[in-house]
C-alpha cells in the first residue's frame, strides 16, 4: 500500500483552491494587475498571520509581484511553500512543513535571472501534533507476515491489540494481539520489536487485555475463552513475564485492570456484562484460589463487550464497551473498597455512529482502548486529565473532557483524496492523518507521544510534536 503524505495532499487541496481563486469575480482578473516590472525592485514590506504551523495560509504584502503565478516563488525557512495565487502588490502562500527558522524570502523569475526580496522578520513557525508510522508496512498482498526485527524491516500488527508501557521501564512498550499467536515488546533503547510472550505459553484462547501490579513486578493478562480456563494470568518479571500462572477462572474475560492506589484487580465477562473484584492480598499471601472473586454488579444484559480503564487518581474508572459503542463511567466507594454501579458519560448503548457531542448526544463507533493523559489546562480543577481513546469503527483517536464532551483528536482527514474516511496517510491530525480500524492506544508521558497499534493497515503509528 503506497503511503500518502500531509506534503502530497496538500497539492492535491491546492489545485482545488487554485480554481476557487481562478473564478473569483472580474474586478480580480489578472490581466487587470501589473506585470513584473524588471527595472524596479521586488519589495516584501508585511505579512499576516505573524504565526502558525505547517498549512497556515499565508498572505505576504509588497510590491512588483506580477501576475505570472509560474514565475513566483516562496521559501519560508528554507522551504519552498506553495504559492496559490499572485496579485502584483500581494500574494497567497500556504507554510510549509518544518520551516522552523522562519525567514521569508520571494523570487521572481526573469530570463535567466532570479530576483529576490526577504521579509524583515520571521515567521514564527509553531510546531504541530503530527500523525507518523514508527514501524510495520503492508504490502499489496498482504503477506507480509510477522516477523521481529529492528523497526525498518519488522512485520505484523495484524490484529486487535491492547498495548502498555512497562511501568519500571517506559522504553519498552508491549502489546498483546487477539486473535493472534503473540504478545509483542516494542524496545525503544534498541529500536525493535521482539515476541515477549506467545499464547501457548499460558494455554490462552484470546489475549484480551495488559496491565501491572503496583510495584510494577508482576503482568496481568485477560483470556477469553471457556469457564474452565483462566480469565486472568499472572506473569512475573522475575521470570521474564515466562511463567504464566492462573490467577482467577471464568469465562470470555475481555479485560482485567488494577486499581492505581489499593491495587486490587477487576476483571469481567462477556457472558451477562459481570465486573467482579479481586483481593490481589490474596495472591501475595500465596492463599488465593481462582473461584475466590466477588461479582459487584451486570452493566447491561448478555454479551457486553468492554474494557476496565482506571482513572490515575483511582476515584473512577470507565468502562468502554467495544461492540455497543458507548462509555460508562464507576465511581470508586473508598469506604467500601469497591466501584459503585456505573453510568452513561457518552454515547448510547447499540447507537453506533461518528457525531462530535456531550454526553448521549455523541455517537461511537467500536471504542476500544483508551488512555488518561493530563491537560496542563486543568491544573488546580478536581479532575486534571483528558481520556483518549481509539475507535476501530470510526478509524480515528477521539477525545473525552471530565465533562463529558466528546470531540475527534486524530484521523478522518484528506477528504480532497477521496471520501473515504480510512487509509493510510501521515501529517496534520485531522487534516490529513487516516488510520485504518485502530485499537490500540498507548501514552509516553515522558515524549508527549500517543503510540496506535493501527490494524489494518499492520503498523505502529506515532502521534508527536513534528521533528
Amino acid at each position: 500500500m503506497m503511503k500518502i503524505s500531509g506534503r502530497q495532499m496538500l497539492w492535491t487541496l491546492l489545485a482545488m483552491l487554485a480554481l476557487c481563486f481562478v473564478s473569483c469575480k472580474d474586478s480580480e482578473d489578472s490581466s487587470e494587475i501589473q506585470p513584473f516590472d524588471p527595472s524596479k525592485p521586488i519589495l516584501v514590506s508585511d505579512f499576516t498571520p505573524k504565526s502558525g504551523g505547517v498549512g497556515q495560509r499565508l498572505v505576504i504584502y509588497g510590491s512588483n509581484f506580477g501576475n505570472d503565478l509560474s514565475k513566483v516563488h516562496v521559501s519560508i525557512g528554507g522551504k519552498q511553500a506553495v504559492v496559490i495565487s499572485v496579485k502584483g502588490e500581494s500574494l497567497y502562500c500556504l507554510v510549509p512543513e518544518k520551516a522552523y527558522s522562519g525567514e521569508i524570502q520571494v523570487k521572481i523569475d526573469y530570463q535567466d535571472q532570479a530576483l529576490t526580496a526577504d521579509a524583515g522578520t520571521k515567521f514564527d513557525y509553531q510546531k504541530k501534533m503530527v500523525v507518523s508510522t514508527l514501524c510495520g508496512y503492508r504490502n499489496d498482498r498482504d503477506d507480509q507476515g510477522w516477523h521481529d526485527g529492528k523497526f525498518s524491516v519488522c512485520t505484523g500488527f495484524g490484529s486487535d491489540a491492547i498495548m502498555m508501557f512497562d511501568p519500571k521501564n517506559p522504553k519498552h512498550l508491549y502489546v498483546v494481539y487477539d486473535n493472534s499467536d503473540y504478545a509483542k515488546l516494542i524496545n525503544f533503547e534498541d529500536s525493535t520489536v521482539t515476541t515477549a510472550f506467545t499464547k501457548g505459553m499460558g494455554q490462552w484462547n484470546r489475549m484480551r487485555s495488559i496491565d501491572f501490579t503496583l510495584d510494577g513486578e508482576y503482568m496481568i493478562i485477560s483470556n477469553d475463552a471457556g469457564d474452565r480456563d483462566a480469565a486472568v494470568s499472572i506473569l512475573s518479571r522475575a521470570s521474564g513475564f515466562k511463567d504464566p500462572q492462573r490467577l482467577t477462572e471464568y469465562k470470555q474475560c475481555n479485560g482485567a485492570s488494577i486499581h492505581p492506589v489499593t491495587g486490587e484487580m477487576y476483571f469481567n465477562s462477556y457472558e451477562k456484562g459481570q465486573f467482579y473484584r479481586f483481593d490481589m492480598n490474596k495472591f501475595y499471601s500465596g492463599s488465593w484460589n481462582v473461584k475466590d472473586y466477588e461479582e459487584l454488579f451486570k452493566i447491561q444484559d448478555n454479551e457486553w463487550e468492554f474494557k476496565i480503564v482506571m482513572h490515575p487518581t483511582g476515584n473512577y474508572a470507565y468502562i468502554v464497551v467495544v461492540n455497543q459503542h458507548y462509555i460508562l463511567r464507576t465511581d470508586y466507594n473508598w469506604e467500601q473498597k469497591k466501584f459503585n454501579q456505573p453510568y452513561v458519560i457518552c454515547g448510547t448503548a447499540r447507537q453506533s455512529g461518528w457525531v462530535d457531542g456531550v454526553g448521549t448526544n455523541a455517537r461511537l463507533g467500536r471504542p476500544y482502548q483508551g488512555v488518561f493523559v493530563r491537560n496542563p489546562d486543568y491544573v488546580g480543577k478536581p479532575d486534571e486529565y483528558d481520556f483518549y481513546f481509539c475507535e476501530k469503527d470510526n478509524h480515528d483517536i477521539r477525545k473525552l473532557t471530565p465533562e463529558g464532551k466528546v470531540t475527534t483528536f486524530a484521523g478522518r482527514g484528506s477528504e480532497s483524496l477521496n471520501t473515504d474516511k480510512w487509509g493510510y496517510v501521515e501529517g496534520d491530525l485531522r487534516r490529513d492523518a487516516r488510520f485504518r480500524d485502530p485499537t490500540g492506544l498507548a501514552y509516553n508521558e515522558e515524549e508527549k507521544a500517543f503510540y496506535i497499534n493501527d490494524n489494518t493497515n499492520r503498523r505502529i503509528r506515532k502521534i508527536a510534536l513534528e521533528k
